[in-house]
C-alpha cells in the first residue's frame, strides 16, 4: 500500500502537508465510532490548496493516510508538543472535540501503535529526510513549508477564535529570521486576513526536528483556519474562498525563494 505520494520539483522549496491523507485500514476503520469514521479532523484540501506550488518548481510529499492511524506531525516517543495544553496523540484516541476515536476497548495498545509507527511513520519521514538532503544536495539552503488547516474554533484545543493565519517558526528558532522578517511583512501588507506569528500553533514536530537554520533549512508552518478555503461543516471546497486565499499564499512561497 502506498504511504505517500512524492513530488520532486527543481526549486528550492519542500511543502509537506502530514495532514492531508484520508484513508483508514479496514482493520482499523472498523474499530472506530462513527464521528471518527469521517476524520473530521484531516487537514482538508491542503494538498489542493497548495497545488499551484508545482508551477513555482516546489516539491510536495502528501500522506494517503489519516492522522487517526498514526500522526505524522508528532514524534515517535509521543512526547507532548504543548505542555499542560489539551492536544492529541502519535496515534490519537481522543478528537478535536474532545470525543473518542475509539469505540470502548478499542484503542490501539503499545505493539500495535508500534506498528503503526514503523508501516506509516517511518517511511514518510525517511522520505522527507531524503528529499531534504536531495535538495540541500542541489541547492545548499532550502525552505521546509509545513502546510496545515484547522477549524476556527475548537474549545478543547484553544479558547476562542484562532485567526485565519498561523505563521509558526518553533518561536523564531526553526527558520532565519531574515525570513521570518519577510514572511511578516508580507502578511502584515495583506488586509484581507487576519493573523499572528507563533501563537496557539507554533509549529509542530515536522518544523522543529527539521528546521536547522544553521545546516541550511528553514522550516516554517503555517496553519490555516478552514473558514478561509472551504466549509467546515461539510468539508467541503469552496472555490470562491480558496481563489480568494491561493494568492496570497503564493506570495508567501515566492517570498521563501531566492
Amino acid at each position: 500500500m502506498d504511504i505517500f505520494e512524492l513530488h520532486r520539483g527543481t526549486a528550492p522549496l519542500l511543502i509537506s502537508v502530514p495532514h492531508d491523507g484520508t484513508a483508514v485500514p479496514d482493520d482499523i476503520a472498523e474499530r472506530l465510532t462513527d464521528t471518527a469514521r469521517r476524520v473530521p479532523d484531516t487537514d482538508w484540501h491542503v494538498a489542493r490548496l497548495y497545488g499551484f506550488a508545482r508551477e513555482l518548481g516546489a516539491s510536495m510529499i502528501v500522506p494517503k493516510h489519516s492522522r487517526y492511524v498514526v500522526d505524522l506531525n508528532r514524534p515517535e516517543d509521543d512526547v507532548s508538543l504543548y505542555p499542560g495544553q489539551n492536544t492529541t496523540g502519535l496515534c490519537p484516541i481522543v478528537q478535536f472535540t474532545g470525543e473518542p476515536v475509539y469505540r470502548e476497548g478499542q484503542a490501539p495498545d503499545e505493539e500495535e501503535v508500534g506498528a503503526r509507527v514503523e508501516r506509516y511513520w517511518r517511511p514518510y519521514h525517511q522520505a522527507l529526510r531524503g528529499e531534504i538532503e536531495r535538495m540541500k544536495a542541489a541547492h545548499g539552503r532550502i525552505v521546509l513549508w509545513e502546510g496545515h488547516s484547522i477549524r476556527g474554533e475548537v474549545p478543547f484545543l484553544f479558547e476562542g477564535r484562532l485567526p485565519d493565519l498561523n505563521l509558526g517558526t518553533a518561536g523564531g528558532t526553526s527558520c532565519s529570521s531574515e525570513l521570518q522578517r519577510r514572511l511578516e511583512s508580507v502578511l502584515a501588507e495583506q488586509g484581507g486576513y487576519d493573523f499572528v506569528v507563533n501563537g496557539r500553533f507554533k509549529g509542530g514536530y515536522i518544523t522543529r526536528h527539521y528546521g536547522d537554520r544553521d545546516d541550511g533549512v528553514d522550516a516554517v508552518q503555517l496553519e490555516i483556519s478552514q473558514r478561509t478555503y472551504m466549509d467546515e461543516a461539510s468539508f467541503g471546497w469552496d472555490e470562491a474562498k480558496s481563489a480568494k486565499l491561493q494568492p496570497l499564499l503564493r506570495r508567501l512561497l515566492l517570498t521563501t525563494l531566492p
